[in-house]
């Protein structure tokens, strides 16, 4: 999840208090070479424990309990699926689980240098693993199994026994391949994707069954006149497999120390809370880029294709695209700063590509690319600031029942702390606003689902969009009293009816929005039974201003939790998150992913509240909230929602799959028929037509990628359920009758049939 993350200035004293007594301790010359990691390192972990001690809201105390969750912890991220390490070597790490808060205070790399040699080494050993397993052919008529869940598999107790496990991982993946080409062949190419993937193995988080998948799924071709064997087949499934394997392991093998003993610091900072972790250089700049939703460079997306890389995507509106040279699908070979001698870079790392791409606005960098035609050009580019589109704020018109009405999206709360006049999700839902009032709508829809949240600040500037004056939201600091986040502009810019969408994803700074929204009763909270439930505020601490003239390069920052926020009724949204006031079924409902099921986290708790008073223009607001329930209780589409919903939840605990190719094609039939069931959820149509505000026309007319981005997502919103009920909320809360359809169609026995 995305953090709230803001008001540097506000607790700058704090930061004030860490930098001092730190600098006390650390105002030294550092002389260690840049090269000598394990110097840094100690560097880092000194940094980190004494910044964690002084600046986190509710400090962990590092003794034998919290040494056994980091042991843990990172021993799980360095091998979930356990197919590295053997049980001889968790035994020797073992002798360490008690001793690691103490390493931590001395500085000790001892359990990291062992964990991080051993890993390498078992790392190297499976590539003759896999490469012998994939060298012949699987037998499927053997009556055998495999078992998904790694969490309580043991590890494995001797090579023998790994080998084992990687043949039957494999062999799921190909088996799972294969009854798809088949499938594909005997139905003359086509195939339901969606039901193939509802059906496929839930072992999809192995990184290598993934790829392996979906390289599968392109490779498929076939036709009626040309027919292939079982074994040609087979022999098919087993050459992308060993493809896939291949490039999985060239990611594992970019990764340095560096990388791993990023994922030991973030075990260490995860026994605080979830959100404090440590955030490597490349993080960081990437946390920034996120919170901003822009940066300098060409406009580029880059992906790693074996030892090249290429070129995905470009960015509307980017120098790259304006360009019109550089085109998805080349492949970058070479890269040039200005008129310097072009560096080559097959083979590199795709960040440290990325690095060289990337530069400041106004200098130029020349890319060496092999064209998709085979042919080699050089291409000059000057780099710019690049707005990333998908970031930020943006609105839609759509007329119900002879209403109009407009949806504002927002994915999340952005903002740029080192530009004061550059875009943020406040002034950006503001213009919206602004935009569609032009457009005479009479109602407005804020969707936040699947908004992390961001800025603190711009949720208070939203919010103040749709009030008079009044408090936003409470902040509290370990041992300090509260703070009251206001706003105090008088003016209204909507005083017209607000409906706020949610889901279980919305988290954050969505959710000091709804809050505040419901405690004022100025609009109606509709979306998933609960937000996600994280209460907390995050600032982000450059860990380089603690050390003077260091040669060890760049040093990251921390991300610490230092305040936690209130709602203005006194109640935390830590946990419980926010209650929809209106509650429509979603497919995650019963799923653990909220912060509730996260370890660590911090506790429920309430304060005072703030003075505030409700908002009064919403007579039969009780009244419209009985409609929407009502509405969704008798609606056939929603019963099948939630009819679906506890079927994922019932199958997210199947583990076991069949490694016999008739028991497993009948497995998956069987899903795929359960599957069949919850078609209509995907083919559903809402019959409204949604529309860019004129403006954006415009701009679209000239710009066919932002065109084919609007048209997607207008497409989306023409198939939501959830959009179209919280139109109907806003046609009941201006007291209007709504035109009601009769309906054609009810659930009986779990499916969908005509009235």
């Amino acid at each position: 999840m995305n953090t709230i993350l803001q008001f540097m200035k506000k607790n700058y004293k704090l930061l004030l208090v860490v930098t001092f007594v730190s600098l006390s301790l650390l105002a030294f010359k550092s002389n260690f070479s840049s090269s000598s990691d394990p110097e840094k390192d100690k560097l880092l972990i000194e940094l980190l424990t004494f910044v964690l001690e002084k600046g986190h809201y509710s400090p962990a105390t590092m003794d034998d309990e919290f040494s056994k969750g980091v042991y843990k912890d990172y021993i799980e991220a360095l091998d979930p699926s356990k197919r590295f390490f053997l049980q001889a070597d968790i035994d020797e790490f073992s002798k360490y689980e008690l001793e690691l808060d103490d390493q931590l205070l001395n500085k000790d790399l001892t359990f990291f240098d062992l964990t991080y040699t051993r890993l390498i080494q078992r790392i190297e050993e499976s590539k003759s693993i896999y490469k012998s397993i994939l060298n012949q052919p699987f037998d499927y008529t053997i009556d055998e199994s495999f078992n998904t869940d790694y969490e309580k598999m043991p590890y494995a107790k001797n090579t023998s026994e790994l080998k084992e496990r990687w043949r039957k991982q494999i062999k799921l993946s190909t088996l799972s391949s294969l009854v798809d080409r088949q499938e594909i062949q005997d139905s003359n190419g086509v195939i339901d994707k969606d039901l193939k993937a509802v059906a496929a193995p839930l072992d999809e988080e192995s990184d290598f069954q993934d790829a392996a998948e979906t390289e599968n799924k392109k490779e498929v071709a076939v036709t009626k006149d040309k027919k292939k064997s079982f074994d040609e087949l087979e022999k098919e499934t087993r050459e992308s497999s060993l493809k896939s394997l291949d490039e999985y392991f060239g990611f594992i093998k970019d990764l340095t120390r560096k990388d791993y003993f990023s994922v030991y610091l973030n075990s260490v900072t995860s026994k605080f809370d979830p959100h404090t972790n440590y955030l490597a250089p490349e993080d960081k700049e990437r946390f920034d880029v996120s919170m901003s939703g822009k940066l300098e460079g060409i406009g580029a997306r880059l992906q790693k294709k074996n030892d090249y890389t290429e070129i995905s995507e470009l960015i509307s509106g980017g120098p790259a695209w304006r360009g019109k040279q550089l085109e998805a699908g080349d492949i970058v070979i070479k890269v040039g700063q200005g008129n310097q001698e072009p560096i080559d870079v097959v083979g590199m790392r795709l960040d440290d590509v990325v690095k060289k791409i990337k530069g400041t606005k106004g200098t130029e960098v020349r890319l060496t690319v092999k064209k998709v035609d085979g042919t080699i050009k050089v291409i000059s580019i000057i780099r710019d600031i690049v707005e990333i589109e998908e970031t930020y704020a943006k609105s839609s018109i759509v007329e119900k029942n002879g209403t109009k009405y407009g949806v504002i999206y927002l994915p999340k709360f952005y903002i740029d702390f080192e530009d004061r006049d550059g875009r943020d999700a406040g002034k950006d839902i503001a213009l919206e606003v602004a935009r569609l009032k032009k457009e005479n709508v009479s109602g407005i829809v804020l969707d936040v689902r699947d908004d992390g949240g961001g800025s603190l600040s711009t949720v208070v500037d939203i919010a103040g969009l749709f009030i008079e004056e009044g408090p936003i939201v409470q902040i509290k600091s370990a041992g300090k009293r509260k703070e009251v986040l206001y706003d105090r502009d008088k003016k209204i810019e909507w005083d017209g009816p607000l409906v706020i969408m949610v889901n279980s994803f919305s988290a954050s700074a969505s959710e000091i929005l709804a809050a505040a929204i419901q405690d004022y009763k100025r609009g109606i909270i509709i979306g998933s039974k609960q937000t996600y439930g994280k209460g907390t505020v995050q600032n982000v601490i450059d860990l380089n201003q603690f050390v003077r003239s260091s040669s060890v390069g760049d040093l990251g920052a921390l991300k610490t939790t230092t305040q936690k926020f209130y709602r203005i009724n006194g109640g935390s949204t830590q946990l419980e998150g926010v209650s929809s006031d209106i509650v429509m079924p979603d497919r995650y409902s019963y799923l653990k992913m909220g912060e509730r099921d996260m370890k660590n986290a911090m506790p429920w708790d309430k304060i005072d509240p703030a003075s505030y008073s409700t908002w009064v223009n919403n007579k039969n607001f009780n009244q419209v909230i009985m409609n929407s329930k009502n509405r969704i209780a008798k609606n056939a589409q929603f019963q099948l929602v939630e009819d679906n919903a506890k079927w994922i939840d019932s199958r997210s605990e199947d583990y076991v799959y069949s490694l016999n190719i008739d028991k497993f094609k009948l497995a998956q039939k069987q899903i795929e028929e359960r599957a069949k069931m919850y078609k209509p959820l995907k083919n559903y149509s809402n019959k409204l037509k949604f529309n860019s505000l004129p403006y954006e026309i415009e701009i679209m007319a000239k710009d066919n990628s932002l065109k084919e981005k609007r048209q997607r997502w207008h497409e989306s919103l023409s198939k939501d359920i959830y959009v179209e009920e919280a139109l109907n909320v806003l046609d009941d809360l201006q007291g209007k009758p709504i035109v009601k359809k009769p309906m054609n169609a009810k659930l009986k026995d779990g499916k969908l049939v005509k009235s």
